[in-house]
């Protein structure tokens, strides 16, 4: 059977798209997938070419960590390849249950649900706990997935400025007496800057203003606090964020993400939380990869990893500096190159590529206009010979481009 061709009027319709993208490729804005060949790895294939990686969420290295393949595999052999339905129906294994309840003890909290993603986890959760007559106060540099749950809770949504406490307050001040609920709402870890919020800070507005608190730990599970526990561990404020989010796509080196709270909390998500309740389930594969992860990050060698990680972020960092370059705020393994110009800064992670280093280039709606950026990531498996060679090739090409 031939398939009809489309119409010219079909094709009119979307010729908005078209002219989107060639106006981004006029200002050397567009990009390309790079397609890997292989493993996740420091160094790796891209598009056939051999790269330190400098882009990759793999803080810990365990996308290919032996006890996490072992684990993938001995579970598709006893239990399949899926698990064939939604959680609400046949889709909840025990595993599921299983994986719940360690995570929920990793991160000292009373429960924890697992989502299909860390963005379902946001937009979900959010979406599920609050409504149209509510209140979220939110930083402007909250990630997407916050921002989409924002939206889709349709509930009044103030912004306060990046990490300025004054301002917060001043915003929680105007709204005081709102008769609805309020939600406080933070990223753990930035994830273009790198920063870390003030939680503490944070924490004592949401108590005073009679707010729920709640966290995005996507980027610091893993990464901060004692073997990866989060910023929450890491200021010691347990029992004062009501909400935690995390995610199983970074540092754990699998994909899915969670909610760690009170178990109403979770009972309610497991409710009205729209991506549970529509979606299928985790395959025993990514389950058993999880638990595998969370068992390695409770151990010694966990902890000898994150303790590797930060050892490589701070070299990186202090090299990066020493060499000229604007790293930003930064005080994770997320370390921002900062550029300005898009173009440029487009041009620069370009030039890296051809010379066998990847360094992605962020630029607007990204970031702000102005400043764009490379964004760069270390990891514990990083060898230091690696890194200088990465800072020897990002300290050549920005010199010839006048980046520094």
């Amino acid at each position: 059977m031939t398939t009809p061709a489309a119409s010219p009027q079909g094709r009119l319709q979307l010729q908005y798209l078209h002219d989107a993208l060639e106006d981004l490729k006029s200002k050397h804005l567009y990009f390309h997938l790079k397609i890997l060949e292989g493993e996740q790895k420091p160094i790796c294939v891209f598009d056939g070419k051999e790269v330190i990686n400098l882009s990759s969420n793999n803080y810990l290295g365990l996308t290919t960590h032996p006890k996490l393949r072992r684990a993938a595999i001995d579970a598709t052999r006893k239990y399949g390849v899926g698990s064939g339905a939604v959680r609400t129906i046949a889709g909840t294994m025990k595993m599921h249950m299983d994986l719940e309840e360690q995570i929920a003890r990793f991160k000292k909290a009373e429960a924890c649900v697992v989502f299909q993603s860390g963005f379902t986890a946001n937009s979900g959760t959010v979406s599920a706990i609050l409504g149209k007559d509510d209140l979220i106060v939110s930083d402007e540099l909250n990630h997407a997935s916050i921002i989409d749950g924002c939206r889709l809770s349709k509930a009044t949504i103030k912004v306060f400025k990046h990490k300025d406490m004054s301002d917060c307050e001043r915003v929680l001040q105007e709204t005081t007496n709102w008769a609805g609920k309020k939600l406080l709402i933070t990223d753990g870890v930035f994830s273009m800057d790198g920063d870390i919020a003030n939680l503490p800070a944070l924490c004592e507005l949401a108590e005073r203003y009679n707010c729920i608190m709640m966290v995005d730990d996507a980027h610091a599970s893993g990464v901060l606090g004692n073997r990866g526990r989060g910023t929450i561990d890491h200021f010691n404020c347990h029992g004062r964020v009501d909400i935690q989010v995390g995610t199983l796509s970074k540092a754990i080196g699998s994909i899915g993400g969670y909610i760690c709270g009170s178990r109403d909390l979770i009972e309610f998500l497991y409710q009205r939380g729209r991506p549970f309740l529509f979606s299928t389930s985790h395959p025993p594969s990514v389950t058993a990869t999880c638990q595998a992860a969370f068992e390695l990050l409770d151990s010694e060698a966990g902890d000898r990893l994150v303790k590797k990680l930060w050892s490589n972020t701070k070299f990186f960092k202090r090299k990066l500096r020493k060499l000229g370059f604007d790293t930003g705020k930064s005080e994770s393994p997320i370390t921002p190159i900062m550029v300005g110009d898009a173009a440029k800064a487009f041009e620069f992670s370009r030039e890296l590529f051809a010379e066998g280093v990847f360094a992605g280039a962020l630029g607007f709606p990204t970031v702000p206009e102005g400043k764009a950026r490379l964004r760069t990531i270390i990891t514990a498996t990083h060898r230091r010979a690696d890194l200088e060679r990465a800072l020897e090739t990002i300290g050549r090409v920005g010199k010839k481009l006048e980046i520094i």
